[in-house]
């Protein structure tokens, strides 16, 4: 039986709620498919603050490293808020994204015609809409340096710095490209080069590599434009590659197209590679949810989307994977439906549609 070795980060609010989820069915088509997974469940975020004062432990850290994928929930709550604080839960994510070098965030989006009442966007305006959101997860304005606040007499100031070097850039838009090919050929590079210097070289760069992939169509557009196109012209898109900060508002705002949060999957894939893939960290994109924490009402299914990608690009289970995209069509066409969907079924609902659907080809595990 083929072996692999997960390190599962639960963390906070409704992370381990749809993360148990996400395990299940991991574990189900495991059985059918004929591969074990290995969970190595760690501390991470808020509940590693208050179990051992950070928000990143170095035994999570270090078995991280030696593991194939990672597959997190969710960090941060109120009770964390403090911005006094030294150390918050978010620091986590930064951390995990720079010592792993995750430097390449993949967000798709698709827009089910079962889901046209849960989008506030009109049903000719979605209806086909398929992109892939590539965003550079490691440079730009959450990691430059200096930050932070300073006096300066009796004035009080901050500053943030938006750095990023030409390889940096290189990495992530090359990625972007390969995608492109693997889909429609149409690449849409978004930035601000009218106002930025370092949207004017993320420009030439994005010239430069075009060369080498002629088959892909490039194409050059503002963020602020963007930002309005996309839910305006969603069809038009096909990959989009784009910076840090722009990629993280972009990215959320795309889920108006898909109908909620609660089905944003992402990937964040590194330099490293692993015996069947690419390492990756796997998690949702719809946070911790803290209002609706322990009440079993949560959506699942960003994060078992989320892990069948993990099974996908770094474990190298493809059939798996397919079965488990399958599940959460299925849930998204016919299955019940949690609050955020306009429903109001709750998580273990959801989460028994899901296996009920891998049954025939699946021996679930008690």
């Amino acid at each position: 039986m083929r072996a692999h070795r997960v390190v599962y980060l639960p963390g906070d609010g409704i992370g381990p709620e749809v993360c148990a989820v996400a395990r299940r069915c991991v574990d189900a088509v495991g059985a059918a498919f004929g591969f074990e997974v290995t969970w190595n469940e760690q501390l991470v975020g808020g509940a590693a603050i208050d179990a051992v004062g950070q928000a990143l432990p170095a035994a999570t850290l270090d078995a991280c490293r030696t593991a194939d994928a990672v597959l997190l929930g969710a960090v941060g709550g109120p009770r964390w808020d403090d911005p006094t604080a030294t150390v918050r839960p978010e620091d986590a994510l930064l951390g995990l994204r720079s010592e792993l070098e995750l430097f390449a965030n993949l967000r798709p989006v698709a827009a089910h015609a079962a889901l046209d009442d849960a989008s506030p966007l009109r049903p000719e305006i979605r209806a086909g809409a398929d992109i892939l959101i590539v965003r550079e997860l490691t440079g730009g304005l959450y990691f430059g340096r200096p930050q932070g606040r300073s006096m300066q007499g009796k004035v009080e100031s901050v500053v943030d710095t938006l750095r990023y070097t030409r390889p940096e850039i290189e990495r992530i838009v090359e990625l972007a490209f390969e995608l492109a090919e693997s889909r429609r050929g149409h690449l849409t590079s978004v930035d601000k080069a009218n106002v930025l210097a370092s949207s004017r070289l993320w420009r030439e760069v994005v010239d430069e590599i075009a060369v080498r992939h002629p088959s892909v169509t490039v194409e050059h557009a503002l963020v602020d434009s963007t930002a309005y196109l996309i839910l305006t012209q969603p069809r038009h898109y096909d990959v989009i590659v784009t910076e840090n900060l722009f990629g993280d508002i972009l990215s959320d705002e795309a889920a108006a197209i898909a109908g909620s949060l609660g089905l944003m999957a992402s990937a964040s894939l590194g330099a490293g590679v692993t015996e069947n893939g690419r390492f990756g960290m796997y998690e949702p994109v719809h946070g911790s949810a803290p209002e609706i924490a322990g009440q079993g009402v949560a959506n699942p299914l960003a994060t078992v989307s989320s892990a069948a990608l993990m099974l996908r690009l770094s474990l190298g289970e493809t059939e798996a994977a397919d079965v488990i995209e399958s599940a959460v069509t299925a849930a998204i066409e016919a299955g019940p439906r949690t609050a955020d969907l306009g429903g109001s079924d709750g998580t273990e609902a959801v989460a028994g549609f899901l296996l009920q659907h891998l049954v025939g080809r699946v021996e679930v595990p008690a």
